[in-house]
């Protein structure tokens, strides 16, 4: 245990960060209780929706009931591992209740993953059942589990059982789910959540207003946490939960289905917010509450964000997996003056951050250091990887007493309020010819030129064994030259942070989850135009 000191104005700063963020929540309740609670409160209120289908409290109920019969009786016990792959539907939402009535936890997978990436996955979680719509494709692909169908959630179960499953006690220091994050050596990371951490992420919340008058909008993949937001933030007070109805998003198709159910809170990943400002504003008119976050904002986009939807409907928001979703929040009432990134905020509700230089003591207003978070949202740690839980998951005494934080791995500095303003990745801190370079401040740099529509910076290997600079760039008009760009560049930031290469391209290339995917992008020297 380390005992990280910091001088008085340290130690003042984070008291404004953590000043108040207890609130009461249900902690000793499970995600199945919640929802269970929610069931007996509001049993004919519309649940979800799922293009012309809804479905109201009572039936998903009996719907989930149904389906954790059977699971109960392929074997899914209390503190199993269920592996989920099914397409958006009322039936993906009964079966992640399913799961919990049975007192497991999910796993979402994709069945498009590669079949040794999907093995691993099961193996390190322990996962021996799947459910699923797609039953006869996973039985031939992994022959050694068992593999249940959802059958068809919309329209009921035909097995023609009663309704009604027998009750499992479920705790909140049970797992709920489970994630999988990409590791540096390549290899991914189990993360497990607790009950209790959903309860945290959904009640109290000062990022939004969740109630049973709120309606949300499920768009993330199911395998992306900002599902648990999702789902949870609705079904857990009573509220409805809105399935995206098709595969692939189209802007003209979201503004019809926030318009026709009147959704009032939304979660677009920071590559998505950004393509729906330049494209289709109109959008999210009449959405009361958007949240964004997932990557470094566009200072650009906050502003025409600002002026056309007006302060403090969009809420920045920032979170690892290993914290549940979110972890901080800053709702947009007005830019930094000095040009400075957008906060991500001061911790949401039921969670504390400190800043911690490289010398371990707290760091003081402006002073750059890891970013560390604490509370009920912690994963326990990681499945099976001792050596990386004890690296990221440490105890500390920070404030008179030990706790237990994340190591986000995230640079941020604290303004004098207490906001925190993210400044890079600590592994995003490269090496230009012996010269320290944050590739988030390149970034913020270009994006905030007027001829920049998005960017990405990262680097690339030098025949000399250095690495170089690269930037791919949306431009929003011909007029955007490489020259004209490191001009701007060159008058901000020194010569070792003005990338070597600038290429252009029509769009980032973007993951499932709406972050820029890297691998997709074209090998510097070709595949776009420089």
């Amino acid at each position: 245990m380390d005992t990280p000191v910091g001088g008085p104005a340290a130690i003042g700063l984070h008291r404004r960060i953590n000043h108040l963020t207890t609130v009461p929540y249900p902690d000793d309740r499970s995600v199945k209780d919640l929802f269970e609670d929610a069931v007996r409160r509001f049993p004919d209120a519309v649940a979800v929706v799922h293009g012309d289908t809804e479905v109201r409290y009572g039936e998903l109920n009996r719907l989930a009931d149904r389906l954790a019969r059977r699971l109960r009786a392929d074997g899914v016990r209390p503190g199993a591992v269920a592996g989920v792959c099914v397409d958006r539907s009322v039936g993906m939402v009964a079966a992640l209740l399913a799961v919990l009535k049975c007192g497991a936890a999910y796993l979402p997978f994709d069945a498009a993953w590669p079949g040794a990436r999907l093995r691993h996955l099961f193996d390190v979680a322990g996962c021996e059942v799947l459910v699923t719509d797609r039953p006869d494709a996973l039985a031939a692909r992994f022959p050694g589990r068992r593999v249940t169908p959802v059958a068809g959630g919309e329209d009921g179960d035909a097995d023609g059982g009663e309704d009604g499953a027998a009750d499992v006690a479920v705790g909140p220091d049970d797992i709920a789910y489970v994630n999988f994050t990409s590791g540096s050596t390549g290899t991914p990371k189990g993360v497990p959540i607790r009950h209790r951490a959903v309860a945290r992420l959904v009640f109290g919340a000062r990022y939004a207003p969740l109630d049973e008058h709120t309606t949300l909008l499920q768009l993330a993949p199911v395998t992306f946490d900002a599902t648990t937001f999702e789902i949870w933030g609705a079904l857990l007070h009573g509220g409805t939960c809105v399935l995206y109805p098709s595969a692939f998003l189209r802007l003209s198709e979201l503004g019809q289905v926030l318009r026709a159910r009147s959704v009032t809170v939304l979660f677009l990943t920071t590559a998505l917010f950004n393509t729906v400002v330049d494209e289709a504003p109109d959008v999210l008119d009449g959405v009361p509450t958007v949240l964004t976050g997932g990557e470094a904002h566009s200072l650009p986009h906050m502003a025409r964000a600002l002026r056309r939807y007006g302060p403090g409907r969009v809420v920045h928001v920032y979170g690892p997996t290993e914290c549940t979703t979110f972890a901080t929040y800053h709702p947009v009432r007005e830019l930094p003056a000095d040009g400075t990134p957008l906060p991500i905020g001061l911790p949401v509700q039921n969670t504390r951050a400190y800043v911690v230089g490289e010398d371990g003591r707290l760091c003081g207003p402006g002073e750059t250091g890891e970013l560390l978070v604490g509370g009920p949202g912690l994963s326990p740690g990681y499945l099976s990887l001792p050596d990386a839980t004890r690296e990221r998951f440490v105890e500390l005494d920070v404030d008179g007493r030990v706790r237990r934080l994340y190591r986000t791995g995230d640079l941020v500095h604290a303004r004098e309020d207490g906001a925190l303003v993210f400044r890079g990745r600590e592994d995003g801190q490269v090496k230009i010819d012996g010269h320290r370079v944050e590739l988030g401040e390149v970034g913020h740099h270009l994006n905030d030129h007027p001829q920049v529509r998005q960017s990405h910076v990262t680097t690339v290997p030098t025949a000399t064994g250095g690495r170089a600079l690269v930037a791919f760039v949306v431009p929003r008009s011909p007029e955007c030259t490489a020259a004209l760009l490191r001009e701007h560049l060159r008058a901000r930031l020194p010569a070792s942070m003005v990338p070597s290469d600038i290429r252009f391209l029509a769009a980032l290339p973007l993951t499932p989850h709406g972050k820029v995917d890297r691998r997709a992008l074209p090998a510097a020297g070709g595949g776009a135009r420089s």
